[in-house]
């Protein structure tokens, strides 16, 4: 969720309103090369000569005896993504232990066709569990195939196996004209995870200059205009793949994805969007439609029953991994202070969803539960009056009865379906339950408390690490003014009205480490030298773990090795 701010002035009021967030606390490596010599006599092929692989590939979803492969073919010049041209084009695929593809383990071939921008996937079963395999596409004659770049993946543990431990990256929130993606670069360096999740806003729908203002724009996108059509999200897409260090963290590491409102529009929600305007930009529901069909095209997803992306991963024993789509159910967004965020009639999850959720959560025979959430669970209130009295002050008034939410487009705005899965955990006796969330271009460390107004002398039904954004504004960039300036003030203010909140970067770029093993879950916290920077440096900023059965974020003096 982010508004733009207006072309006139970088300090107008119509800010976003993620960033309402903070300004309210203010009042108050080199990639290692994956068999690159095999293919020397096609690399330098581009779709001028022939059909070529312009945007990388990709693997996705792993499960125990298979994963989905991803790559985009471009047959000739003139069928960029988008486009609707190009011949259709026969696509061959092998996967192998062996870097060298000596042993073969898989092969088989599909076909890349306009109506599907020329995207392929292959969904590869009967591979082994918890093993690396490296995979290549071609297409063309035998004597002479244009040969893909080769990928990295890797499956995971048998359901009852007792992994010792899973390790994945965690990214969010990547504006292409905010800055470079060095995140995505570091985290291709490292060999030592077992997959990335992307927890929302791969691509960002405005038009070149409308977030950030134009003056601020690093790298223009694809296209220019405000993307609408389904050829315009294509555009975009295929623009993001060009990147060589989002091509270098798909190549090296599946990658598990959910979307947040930017893979539509902004602040979207069931109906429409806030970024959407249907006299003018046509009907939501064919816009939101467009958007899923490339998202499902360009992304290494598997498309799920009715366009959406709420699925289950397992890792062994040790860790379910349940990922949400909190987009394409819910209700209209309320206005903040409005006593509606807490009406049982709104849903940010969608009935069946949270069914699902509460199903899944209770019979996890995994040691953790994560879920993957695209916005804040956590609470997050504002006032002059301690938190421990917002809520009977609420009561009186009329106001949220957690306090005077800022961001009604997180669980705030949504708190019986907040309230319900919560009594969930707490009712069934529901532990380790670590919630991994994006969006909102900050760092946090939190308990998720039952009753937030009487916490800590209350319980916490769960935790929950958010990691911050990859190139979109945080409070610097909006206030254009040096890190620390107005943040620490800013963050002490968040704590000191929401004492779950353990931890609060308001001035970072950067990716989180998740490590979890049988006695801990730990976010370590990694922050980017200079978004503006492409060759940006990268530094350990902070560490955070829960230990297994406390249900209590606490600081971890180091990162894992």
């Amino acid at each position: 969720m982010t508004k733009r701010l207006s072309h006139e002035t970088p300090t107008s009021p119509a800010i976003p309103k993620r960033r309402t967030v903070v300004k309210a606390a203010a009042a108050t490596a080199v990639v290692v090369p994956l068999a690159t010599a095999p293919l020397a006599h096609a690399a330098a092929r581009t779709s001028a000569e022939g059909p070529a692989f312009l945007h990388g590939v990709a693997s996705g979803d792993p499960l125990p005896d298979g994963v989905l492969l991803w790559t985009r073919v471009t047959p000739t010049a003139e069928a960029v993504p988008g486009s609707g041209k190009g011949p259709d084009t026969t696509v061959r695929w092998e996967i192998s232990e062996d870097r060298d593809f000596s042993r073969v383990t898989a092969s088989g071939s599909t076909t890349a066709r306009a109506a599907s921008d020329h995207t392929v996937k292959a969904d590869v079963r009967g591979l082994h569990p918890a093993t690396d395999y490296y995979f290549r596409f071609s297409v063309g004659s035998s004597d002479s195939p244009a040969v893909s770049p080769v990928g990295r993946t890797r499956t995971t543990p048998a359901h009852e196996a007792a992994a010792p431990g899973v390790r994945f990256g965690v990214v969010s929130c990547a504006n292409w004209e905010a800055g470079w993606f060095s995140a995505y670069r570091h985290l291709a360096a490292r060999p030592d995870l077992d997959a990335v999740l992307h927890l929302g806003d791969y691509i960002y729908e405005y038009e070149s200059g409308g977030y950030p203002v134009s003056e601020d724009v690093l790298r223009a996108h694809a296209p220019l205009h405000e993307i609408v059509s389904l050829a315009d999200y294509r555009t975009r897409h295929g623009k993001h793949k060009t990147d060589a260090d989002l091509q270098a963290l798909h190549a090296r590491h599946p990658v598990i994805a959910i979307w947040d409102d930017h893979e539509f529009a902004n602040d979207t929600w069931s109906g429409g969007a806030e970024n959407h305007t249907p006299g003018t930009e046509g009907d939501w529901s064919a816009r939101q439609a467009a958007a899923k069909q490339a998202y499902f095209e360009w992304m290494p997803v598997r498309p799920a029953t009715e366009g959406t992306v709420y699925r289950r991963i397992r890792y062994g024993k040790l860790a379910d991994l349940h990922l949400l789509d909190l987009r394409s159910f819910r209700s209209q967004q309320t206005t903040v202070g409005n006593g509606d965020v807490d009406d049982p009639e709104r849903t940010l999850t969608g009935r069946a969803q949270l069914d699902w959720l509460k199903q899944g959560l209770a019979g996890s025979q995994a040691q953790w539960k994560l879920v993957g959430t695209s916005v804040m669970i956590s609470p997050v209130a504002f006032g002059s009056v301690p938190a421990h009295l917002l809520g009977p002050l609420a009561e009186l008034l009329g106001l949220p009865k957690e306090g005077l939410a800022v961001n009604v487009d997180q669980w705030d705005g949504y708190t019986d379906d907040r309230k319900e899965l919560l009594a969930h955990l707490t009712d069934r006796g529901i532990k380790d339950t670590v919630f991994l969330t994006g969006d909102i271009h900050m760092a946090w460390a939190n308990d998720v408390p039952v009753k937030a107004a009487t916490y800590p002398l209350s319980e916490s039904a769960a935790t929950e690490f958010v990691v911050t954004s990859v190139t979109s504004d945080n409070l610097d960039d909006i206030l254009k003014v040096a890190p620390h300036t107005v943040s620490l003030v800013a963050a002490g203010a968040v704590k000191a009205a929401n004492r779950h909140v353990k931890w609060l970067d308001m001035d970072s770029h950067g990716y989180g480490v998740l490590d979890v093993t049988a006695e801990r879950s730990q976010m370590d916290y990694y922050a980017l030298s200079d978004k503006s920077d492409p060759a940006a440096t990268s530094e350990w900023l902070r560490s955070y773990r829960t230990a297994s059965g406390t249900q209590r974020v606490e600081r971890a003096d180091q990162p894992v090795r």
